[in-house]
């Protein structure tokens, strides 16, 4: 009975580290899928700008064209 309390004694601790660990990795995960996100959205918004920007020298030289 000594044997098992003392194995259970060694192994509880061992135990406890792995959830510790999955539970860094799980936030690890979280920050660089939030991380991923704000970079598709920044680079949404650059292509917008870019798209903008074309737009408008498409207009400008439209109108270079007109005179």
């Amino acid at each position: 009975m000594k044997r098992i309390a003392l194995i259970l004694c060694v192994l509880m601790p061992l135990a406890g580290c792995g959830v510790e660990t999955a539970g860094t990795a799980a936030t690890a995960a979280a920050a660089k899928k939030q991380e991923l996100e704000a970079g598709k959205q920044t680079m949404q918004q650059f292509q917008q700008k870019l798209d903008q920007a074309n737009a408008l020298g498409q207009q400008r030289a439209e109108q270079a064209t007109d005179k």
